[in-house]
């Protein structure tokens, strides 16, 4: 059965009101805390897929979406990157509809639109996107969560939250139009994105996804996988150890934990930029991690 551009499984249950998680990769999954919570969360409550794009080529350049050949009792299979839609069921509150986004690279109009087509069909009534960037922030403070809303009650769930207004412009995803237009058929939105160390860039980013995990857990009452636990405590104690062999990353940070309480206060978003010296190191530092 086919609903916009999805390939959905039949039959597809019952329209009833049910809360979606979102992502997309790679626009907002710095340190694959996105991906990392979300796959947590399929894995406590359990999970059966409900859709994927029928034609993945017609949104993706499958040479920069690489597929992945992989052997499956004894036979060679083709796994071809897609987006993936499925059902989970909390211990309570709401069914939840995990929408795992690939970034459109073609058509992104027509992605969006069968998105919010599958969402409508679904009873989705609040669409939740979440993911992580990188920031100019301490890893000895708790990580900043930012984000926005649409919707009164999804508004006071923020303030809740404690997530950050954010007043953000520039480069973006097309897929965030999915909370523009979410709103415009009774659906509410929200977003946030937790923020990252800029020095502190690891394929999987255990202290982010316990952050993430957190605020799910205050929404839906998932449970915090005692081993995220410690492999956050591994990573704090490699970044201490990196600190104490750095002297320049050791002399940013006074001014990265200012530069935060600053932000903190009032959510003050005039903060005082950082010296120039410090600029130019985290750049620096930036610039190498992205070439490697």
């Amino acid at each position: 059965m086919r609903l916009g551009a999805f390939e959905v499984v039949e039959p597809l249950p019952e329209p009833r009101e049910r809360h979606a998680l979102a992502m997309v990769r790679p626009w907002t999954d710095a340190g694959s805390v996105g991906a990392l919570a979300l796959l947590e969360v399929e894995h406590q409550c359990g999970s059966r897929q409900l859709a994927a794009l029928a034609r993945p080529g017609a949104f993706y350049d499958l040479t920069r979406y690489r597929p992945t050949v992989y052997m499956r009792d004894g036979k060679r299979e083709l796994a071809v990157p897609n987006t993936v839609v499925s059902l989970v069921r909390p211990p309570d509150g709401p069914e939840l509809v995990v929408v795992k986004m690939l970034e459109p690279h073609m058509q992104a109009e027509t992605f969006v639109e069968s998105v919010l087509l599958l969402l409508e069909r679904l009873g989705v009534k609040r669409y939740m996107w979440v993911g992580s960037m990188y920031d100019s922030v301490p890893h000895t403070r708790p990580l900043l969560v930012s984000g926005g809303a649409i919707g009164h009650d999804v508004e006071d769930e923020m303030r809740r939250l404690g997530i950050m207004a954010t007043d953000y412009q520039g480069p973006s995803t097309m897929t965030f139009d999915v909370i523009q237009r979410a709103p415009l058929m009774g659906i509410e939105a929200m977003w946030c994105i937790v923020h990252l160390p800029r020095y502190v860039q690891v394929q999987e980013d255990y202290v982010g996804k316990l952050r993430l995990m957190t605020l799910l857990q205050s929404l839906y009452r998932v449970t915090i996988d005692e081993s995220d636990i410690d492999r956050a405590r591994e990573q704090t104690d490699r970044v201490e150890r990196a600190l104490r062999e750095n002297p320049e990353l050791a002399a940013a940070l006074p001014h990265l934990e200012a530069r935060y309480a600053a932000r903190l206060d009032a959510q003050d978003r005039s903060a005082s930029p950082l010296p120039a010296d410090v600029e130019k190191f985290l750049r620096e530092l930036n610039n190498r991690h992205g070439a490697d």
